[in-house]
């Protein structure tokens, strides 16, 4: 399997439609083995469970007047770990890493443009994005 940085890298256009990625603004992607103990009690997440992307920023729709210098950029973190993890339980093999991969940047590119938990879930069932 390729390194996973790079499937992340080739994954992206295809995970964000252009219409889209032309409206990013000010947001970092970053690979991470596992998230860290702080992220997984500040996420909630419990033993057993795993988390396979986040998002942290200020969302588009939250963004005012007094946003601009100095503000750091917002982050999505893929966590390679747990999503090869996830991977194996679904079948295996680097094309259903890419689709794990397709499906966490979409996901946590919505938060960027302000959807919630609940509307991202929605457009997912219903495969608008």
């Amino acid at each position: 399997m390729k390194d996973f940085e790079n499937i992340v890298a080739e994954e992206f256009p295809k995970a964000v439609p252009e219409r889209f990625r032309e409206l990013l603004s000010n947001v970092v992607l970053l690979v991470e083995d596992e998230p860290s103990v702080e992220v997984r009690r500040e996420q909630g997440i419990e033993e057993g469970e795993t988390l396979l992307g986040l998002y942290t920023g200020i969302p588009l729709t939250e963004r005012d007047t007094q946003y601009g210098m100095g503000t750091m950029p917002d982050t999505i973190i893929l966590y390679k770990n747990p999503t090869e993890e996830e991977a194996e339980e679904r079948g295996g093999g680097e094309e259903m890493v890419r689709k794990i991969i397709r499906e966490t940047i979409w996901h946590e590119v919505a938060h960027h443009f302000g959807f919630d938990d609940d509307q991202v879930e929605e457009r997912e069932k219903k495969n608008v994005y």
